[in-house]
């Protein structure tokens, strides 16, 4: 007979056996979606865009959906579309027992929704999506009172959109460079899955098939593998912590990758990446300068208030923690706004840029109402109450684009801007569906993300309908500096199609935001005058620029004029939020 240990083990081996199985069936159903052969002059255009881009900026914002911040952007897949019309355009409302489409606010101070993993889910509906009010009344009921204002306010906030009249800064962004509008969340969840996907091109599903005792349970709840939830970090700094952190992530990332021959000097924390190490090393490439700035850090030991330990991707990662060699690379903001302006940056690389709940540019919202100037002075675009003022937000995006376009490091430059999930709001485009997570629900994707891709090489004024998700960020990367993708590394293609999603060809790499005229010289570039806005103007609430400004007329859509339903307010009763 068997011994326990031993049918654990084949009960182990089953599982993972089964899983590997089904994501090899997703994975092909995935491929006969995937979009033609990249088309004759596609290798040109990736080498005169290494040629041309060494500096790659993300500026990795928070929680709105695409049909939020540009659901009425013309010539893009927008609400006014046929699919918008036949995926949730009209949802049921079941405490004000109306229907609801989607309307035009300019309030930047509004409600945080809900975006954990099971509510997203039920959000969405089986693609159908068309289940974001109800659902959102629902469980807001929980908090406030069934059937009550407050709840009401957070399911009619889901169908909510702005225009350049609130948020200018990122409409001329998209006017003058490229907007793509096929970008999804990597995992169906909150911030900490896609903040890790934007460094690892997955949350730890490689960690899961390699070690089934650490996945996460059928509820995405508490420790465990992929992450699907917003624990805090195995590692500090910390201000604010859960009293569960999540297990220490054990798998590959971008900055592995960048690290090249320097990757002789990670001593620590190496299981699970130990041959991806070395497969590196082996390779001979010198390493890629990399950094991740984010608000409110100060040191290993101590942040400031604001910081959010759960934003920051290299903090999950034991490898990437605790050896010198990486954790160098984390920084707060002032490091970069300073190489920039003095011109100390490496000659290229790699540079994500995070906000935080609690702003250090001394910005206030234009509301006056006491309980917003104190409550809405984040600048990572989280919506809610202790979290940010969306006008806010941007000037945060635009001091950096700012900073940048004023560097020498502008003529060699590519600005990603994105956010990391939908914040719980409606989007219309069903996502694709990827391989399967351990609660047996889709990895990925989850709904669409403003996308933005800033550069004097870029094709001015676009919508670029090519598919992707955060993992592109990655793919990109890759793509410039001639790395091989995270799901070539010997322990993640151990476990493939499940992990890391670069390889992947129905991913986009980005590189059509890129105009080959200009990459190859035979059109002049975007001036970075192009990019920069004003400083007054970036340092005022609400901001001089609006869509009569800019030269933008949104779409008008089925509802026209989409005005807020009756009795909506943005925020609920102040004392309900504090």
């Amino acid at each position: 007979m068997f011994d326990s240990r031993r049918r654990a083990t084949l009960s182990a081996v089953f599982v993972l056996t089964l899983r590997r199985f089904a994501a090899v069936i997703a994975c092909v159903a995935l491929t006969a979606q995937a979009p033609p052969a990249q088309p004759a002059g596609a290798s040109a255009t990736l080498d005169a865009a290494r040629a041309r881009i060494k500096h790659i900026f993300v500026i990795f914002q928070e929680n709105h959906s695409f049909d939020n911040y540009f659901g009425t952007y013309p010539g893009a897949e927008n609400l006014a579309s046929a699919l918008a019309q036949a995926h949730g355009f009209r949802q049921y409302d079941p405490i004000g027992k109306t229907w609801i489409t989607p309307f035009r606010i300019a309030d930047p101070d509004i409600e945080s929704m809900s975006q954990s993993r099971g509510v997203s889910l039920a959000k969405m509906n089986g693609g159908k999506m068309d289940a974001f009010v109800a659902t959102q009344e629902a469980l807001s009921g929980k908090k406030f009172g069934a059937g009550s204002a407050a709840a009401r306010t957070l399911g009619l906030e889901t169908m909510a959109h702005y225009d350049c009249d609130t948020i200018p800064f990122l409409w001329k962004y998209a006017h003058s460079f490229a907007l793509f509008d096929h970008i999804f969340e990597a995992m169906v969840g909150p911030s900490t899955p896609n903040n890790i996907a934007a460094i690892a091109a997955q949350a730890g599903q490689t960690q899961a098939a390699r070690t089934p005792a650490s996945a996460i349970d059928a509820d995405a709840k508490g420790q465990g593998v992929p992450a699907l939830n917003d624990l805090d970090p195995a590692f500090g700094p910390y201000t604010e912590t859960d009293k569960t952190h999540q297990i220490s992530q054990e798998y590959a990332t971008l900055m592995l990758l960048l690290n090249g021959s320097a990757n002789t000097q990670v001593t620590q924390d190496t299981q699970g990446v130990a041959r991806d190490l070395g497969a590196v090393i082996a390779q001979g490439r010198a390493a890629i300068p990399w950094g991740w700035y984010q608000e409110g850090y100060v040191s290993p030991e101590s942040a400031l208030p604001g910081y959010e330990a759960h934003h920051n991707a290299p903090q999950y990662f034991g490898y990437l923690r605790n050896n010198d060699v990486f954790w160098n690379d984390v920084h707060g903001l002032q490091p970069l706004l300073d190489g920039l302006r003095n011109g100390s940056l490496p000659s290229t690389g790699v540079f994500y840029v995070k906000g935080a709940s609690q702003n250090e540019f001394g910005w206030k919202p234009a509301n006056r109402d006491p309980y917003v100037q104190q409550h809405y002075v984040g600048d990572d675009d989280h919506p809610g109450p202790g979290d940010s003022d969306h006008q806010i937000g941007e000037s945060f995006v635009a001091t950096f684009v700012n900073a940048i376009a004023r560097s020498q490091y502008w003529n060699d430059s590519a600005i990603v801007i994105t956010w990391d999930d939908p914040g719980g709001q409606y989007d219309h485009v069903p996502p694709p569906q990827f391989e399967r997570c351990p609660d047996a629900k889709p990895c990925g994707d989850g709904e669409r993300l403003p996308f933005i891709v800033i550069s004097p090489f870029a094709r001015s004024g676009a919508v670029v309908r090519d598919a992707g998700d955060t993992s592109s960020v990655i793919k990109f990367a890759e793509s410039i500096f001639g790395l091989p993708p995270i799901s070539s590394l010997p322990e993640e293609q151990a476990f493939m199609p499940e992990g890391p999603r670069d390889g992947n060809p129905a991913i986009t790499d980005l590189l059509g935001a890129f105009d080959p005229d200009r990459l190859s010289g035979t059109a002049s570039p975007i001036p970075a005058a192009d990019a920069e806005i004003t400083d007054t103007v970036v340092n005022a609430f609400p901001p001089a620029m609006n869509c009569g400004t800019l030269g933008i007329t949104p779409v008008a859509l089925p509802n026209a004029p989409s005005a807020p339903p009756s009795g909506f307010t943005p925020r609920v009763a102040n004392h309900l939020s504090e």
